[in-house]
């Protein structure tokens, strides 16, 4: 791999993906970022400090389009000239509850967050080199079954990314590549705004937190960039927990 280094961030238009992107590209990287939201990833990418080496770019796609994927992994590699580092931070929230939770929706939940995460994982790997290194975004949720602001759909959904991330750990790393998550806590994101529009809401979460208090997008991301990091070179498997204290065990 050459010294300018690149990733792919998945999700990037926005939220925890954009704090990404922009801290990656701070640390030298070249970025592409994929998200459905064409205008917001190209206005990520803009705002991107530039890079010796090469241009930063953004991609309109699904992640839970296979075939449309498939052909945006292609291209993206091709402009970047090669990757070192794929974060899948594409997700989406559901707060529906339990006993209201219907078959589409909880399907629906599941392909973006998980069969989404999937393909990303299995495109980046047909084009990564020893070395290189993929972060998945998981969530607290995934560890203790939600309580917070997702519910069983979302939950679920962030356990499956948990187990997916093992195994594709064990299964790439005959290939020299590296597969850890992190696991956020309440994170202030337009994910979950709506339900911090809600003081008694937010509060019961925060005080749940030994730091009584919600992330920021951009301390989940330097956490991110550790896991793709050269730094992290014996990391595999691993999940990464930056929730400030909400779950400890």
């Amino acid at each position: 791999m050459s010294e300018n280094r690149t990733a792919i961030v998945t999700g990037g238009a926005s939220g925890i993906g954009a704090a990404t992107a922009k801290e990656l590209a701070a640390r030298g990287y070249r970025i592409a970022v994929f998200d459905r939201n064409g205008k917001g990833g190209k206005q990520v990418v803009a705002a991107l400090p530039h890079v010796e080496g090469g241009a930063h770019f953004a991609f309109e796609v699904d992640v839970a389009d296979e075939p449309t994927l498939v052909e945006t992994f292609a291209m993206a590699v091709a402009y970047l000239g090669q990757l070192d580092a794929l974060v899948t931070s594409a997700g989406v929230a559901d707060m529906t509850p339990f006993m209201d939770l219907d078959a589409a929706t909880f399907r629906s939940v599941y392909d973006d967050n998980v069969v989404g995460t999937f393909l990303s994982i299995r495109e980046a790997a047909r084009h990564m080199a020893p070395g290189a290194r993929i972060c998945t975004v998981a969530s607290v949720a995934g560890l203790r079954g939600g309580g917070l602001s997702g519910t069983a759909a979302y939950a679920a959904s962030k356990g499956a990314v948990l187990a997916l991330t093992k195994n594709a750990a064990r299964a790439l790393a005959e290939r020299g590549i590296a597969v850890n998550t992190v696991a956020p806590g309440a994170t202030m994101t337009p994910m979950i705004e709506d339900a911090w529009k809600n003081e008694a809401h937010r509060k019961r979460v925060e005080a749940m937190s030994a730091m009584n208090r919600t992330g920021a997008p951009e301390e989940i991301a330097r956490a991110i960039a550790f896991l793709v990091s050269p730094e992290a070179s014996y990391v595999t498997g691993t999940t990464l927990v930056a929730d400030g204290g909400l779950v400890m065990y």
